[in-house]
Order: C-alpha cells, then structure tokens, then sequence
C-alpha cells in the first residue's frame, strides 16, 4: 500500500471517527443525564443498562457508567460489565472498516457485559472484596441545555457567524464533497458511501445549529483537542506498521505460528487505559491476520479512556475492574479460540 493511499484511509477513519463522536455527544447532550432517572433499579436492569452504555462507541457511555458508580447508583459488578462491553474510540474505526462483523462483536459484548456483571458481583461477594463506597464527586461530564435545530438558530448563527462555525461548516462541506467524488472513502456508492454522506450531513447540521459554547466545549476542547489528533496517529501507523509488516517482514508466516503469544499480546496491550494500541490488532483483524477470537478478548480487556476517569476517583477499584476484566478476556477469548472463532 502506497504511503497516499495510507494516509487517505487514515483520514477517511478520522473524520468517520469524528462524525460519529460528534453524533454520540450531541445525543448525550439532548438527553441531559436522563439515564440516571433509570438507572436505579435492581442488579440485572443496571447490568443491561451499563453494558448498553458499553457498547456505544466512543469513551462517552463509559465516562456516564462511572459517574453513576462513584454516586453510588450501580454495583461493582455493574461498572465491570460496562468495561467489558466498551471499545473505545476504536468500536468507531471498526465500524468504519468492518461494519457487519463490528456490530456482531458489540452484539456479543453487550451479552457477556450483562453476563459477567453478574458473575463479577457474586465472586465480590464470596471473596469478601471490598470495594469503594459512594463518594460525593463531582458529575464527570457536565451536560447544559441545548436548544438545537431550531430555525431562530440557524439564522442567528450565520448572521453573526463566529470563525469555529465557519472553519467546521466548511470542512465538513469539503469532506462531503471528497466522500461523494470518491476522493475519499468507498470508491463505488453503496451503502457505506450513502450512510457516510447522511452522517457528514448531520454534523454540518449541527455545527450550523448548536450554540458558540458548545463549538468551543464540546467539539473544539472535547473531541478535535483531546481524541482527534490520537486517532489519526494510532490510525496511520497502525496501518503503516501492518502494511510493512506484509512487505518487509514475514508478519503473516509469524502470526499463523504463534498464535497464542500474539493473542496473549493482544490482551495485555489492551490493559493500557488508552484509545490507539488495541488499533494494531484492528488493523490485523481486518487483514485477516488474526481471528476473531484474539479481538473479542483484546475489546473485553481494553476500555479506551473509560478508566481514566475511574483511576482519578480510585486506583483500587481500577486495579479490580483491570484485574477482573483481564481474566475474563483471557477466558473468553480462548474458549472461542478453541470453538475455532
């Protein structure tokens, strides 16, 4: 693969990545923390719910799980089931690269999440683990009003438009106009050209819509300052890394060969509390090179940044959920491993 053509799918990866994180806290910031009205319930509806709020892509249902556990609003087994079920900011380049199989494997997630939810609070139980109680900290992501897609707001925001509207607006214009020609993205239209174009449609939508302060604060500082950059690094030389790996480097005849040692990798790589390494096994996942099996137990094990809000609260509980979650990856993922999956 030419250097080019491995710098425009990582740009094609950064803007789908962008698009669907912009979607994901527009809708977070719409609900305005309903869930928590929801949440309180017994053992099995917070497990549902934690474990659905695993799987949506990106760090937003996790950094919410957490702050219903450190408000005392969900179990132990609860918050390890929802670091189960998440993927980070790479369930966002899964479903840009392999979109059928990316959704089996949440399906999948989101099944076990609940499942060891359960187990994770029963063995706390018998082990007599304690772990740390309700604290008064502060809500994680703080959510304001909203008032988006309104006519008032299109028409007030371009007539005083501000340089942050204008810079998002044109790109995504630019974007859309390099998707549809194909400079970008698929090469033929299809389905995963016609929902790339709908998804750069409602970002420009709502650049044109939302409020200054949510540009700034919710794009600008959140997403463009604190993810984007990542994702396109971790993406480009994720890439990078496997395609030499084809040209320069035997990586198929080694990987075929130590399959178990690269699947032990996978799952310790995955302990880190970081959105970008666990790419490398994405990449060799849509290659072909590794199976399904080594990135369902590397996706059990990694949780993007979703501990990162968990370590500042507490490093014990963190170590638990990490100790907890690295031997439930390593399970699973060799019970499907010898299922030949």
């Amino acid at each position: 693969m030419q250097l080019w053509q491995i710098l425009k799918n990582s740009i094609m990866i950064t803007v789908f990545v962008f698009v669907m994180m912009l979607i994901v806290d527009y809708f977070n910031v719409l609900t305005k923390g309903r869930m928590s009205n929801i949440i309180k319930g017994n053992r099995w509806r917070q497990y549902s719910i934690t474990s659905f709020l695993g799987i949506l892509p990106g760090c937003l249902g996790t950094y919410l799980a957490v702050s219903f556990y450190v408000h005392g609003l969900i179990s132990f087994g609860a918050i390890v089931g929802n670091m189960v079920a998440t993927s980070g900011d790479e369930a966002f380049v899964m479903l840009a690269l392999f979109p059928e199989k990316a959704l089996l494997l949440f399906g999948i997630l989101f099944i076990i999440g609940i499942f060891l939810s359960w187990v994770t609070d029963k063995l706390v139980g018998w082990l007599k683990i304690k772990t740390c109680t309700e604290c008064q900290l502060q809500q994680i992501h703080t959510i304001e009003d909203c008032n988006c897609f309104e006519k008032e707001n299109l028409v007030k925001n371009f007539l005083d438009i501000s340089f942050l509207r204008l810079a998002f607006v044109f790109l995504g214009i630019v974007f859309l106009v390099l998707l549809t020609t194909g400079f970008i993205g698929p090469v033929t239209w299809g389905w995963k050209r016609l929902t790339l174009t709908i998804l750069l449609v409602i970002a420009i939508l709502i650049f044109s819509s939302v409020p200054n302060h949510y540009l700034l604060e919710h794009v600008w500082q959140h997403i463009v300052k604190k993810h984007l950059g990542r994702v396109f690094l971790w993406s480009f030389f994720a890439i990078l890394v496997v395609d030499m790996g084809f040209h320069y480097w035997n990586i198929e005849h080694f990987i075929k060969n130590n399959m178990e040692l690269v699947g032990l990798i996978a799952v310790l790589v995955a302990i880190v509390p970081e959105s970008g390494p666990h790419l490398i096994f994405v990449m060799m996942f849509n290659q072909g090179l590794i199976p399904f099996s080594i990135l369902l137990a590397s996706s059990i094990v990694q949780d993007g940044h979703g501990m990162l809000p968990m370590l500042s609260y507490s490093v014990k509980d963190s170590i638990l959920i990490k100790v907890f979650n690295l031997a439930f990856g390593i399970i699973v993922g060799l019970i499907f491993y010898l299922a030949g999956f």
